[in-house]
């Protein structure tokens, strides 16, 4: 009985130093994983600390393409800004220049016109009754008003006189001083073509009948006349279909007798007002054979 205490105590003591023994060891390996804890943490902060720095560095890079391409940009906008405001002003300069030009020949056509009336009042003033010539010759511009073809730098109306809605005797009245016309006794021809307007001033074929009566004088060569006949059809039947073609033959006339610049205006003034018409391609060539030809003594 006694030794039953005696090992119960040694069991006790044996336990008590095995449990004291592990016990350590615990501890020893809970400082080791609170070590390898700690190293791993300091690791763990670590890789933060340099991803967040990659992270930082990317995104500053980011910012400066970023900020890069947006200077670019402005860059590029800055200079179409600026090649459009050249542009508007190379338009604006352009504009302003065309409608001084523009400003410029209006006032220059009106000066023009001016002149030509006041030559066409004193031409008036001057005229008097014209000499008809004894065997006048044959214009290049009255060979075109007559049948077959037209003269060099004429109208070239048609061989017949267009007909136009009149009474008999009126009309027979007009065949046969446009007849006369065509056998070159145009004094004759003229006075029938007066007669004619006389009795019927108001008729259809008025303004074709002042148109001979021009061209009579014009035949010839009393230029003078011609102005001023050619001048009383523009005025009195503008809507006459003889219009443009008094309006040529007047501007040969005033180069006839040596006014070229009054002449070339009125050229001018046909491309313009009759640019389809047969007329407006006579004047153009008319045009370019003044430009060649240098100014000659008055006829």
């Amino acid at each position: 009985m006694k030794r039953l205490p005696f090992l119960l105590l040694v069991c006790l003591v044996v336990t008590a130093c095995a449990s004291s023994g592990d016990f350590d060891a615990l501890q020893r390996d809970l400082g080791d994983v609170r070590q390898q804890t700690a190293d791993t943490r300091k690791e763990v902060d670590l890789l933060k600390e340099r991803t967040t720095g990659v992270v930082r560095e990317d995104s500053l890079s980011a910012m400066r393409d970023s900020q890069a391409q947006i200077n670019s940009r402005l860059t590029e906008i800055s200079n179409s800004l600026q090649e459009l405001r050249g542009r508007f002003e190379e338009y604006k300069y352009s504009t302003e220049k065309s409608l001084r030009d523009m400003a410029s020949e209006r006032e220059l056509s009106r000066a023009q016109i001016a002149s030509l009336e006041s030559q066409v009042r004193a031409l008036k003033q001057k005229a008097g009754p014209p000499a008809e010539p004894a065997a006048p010759e044959k214009s290049e511009e009255a060979s075109k008003e007559a049948p077959p073809a037209a003269g060099k730098g004429g109208a070239s109306p048609t061989a017949e006189e267009p007909r136009k809605e009149t009474s008999g005797a009126k009309t027979a009245d007009y065949d046969a001083a446009y007849q006369l016309f065509r056998e070159k006794k145009y004094k004759v021809s003229r006075e029938k073509f007066e007669a004619f307007l006389k009795d019927s001033p108001e008729d259809k074929l008025a303004g074709n009948a002042q148109f001979w009566i021009a061209e009579t004088y014009f035949a010839g060569k009393d230029y003078e006349s011609a102005i001023l006949a050619y001048e009383t059809l523009l005025k009195k039947y503008p809507d006459s279909d003889k219009s443009s073609p008094a309006s040529y033959k007047q501007a040969l006339a005033f180069v006839e007798i040596g006014d070229r610049k009054t002449g070339t205006t009125i050229l001018k003034k046909i491309v313009e007002k009759y640019p389809s018409s047969k007329e407006a391609v006579l004047a153009r060539k008319k045009l370019s054979e003044l430009e060649r030809k240098p100014p000659g003594k008055r006829r």
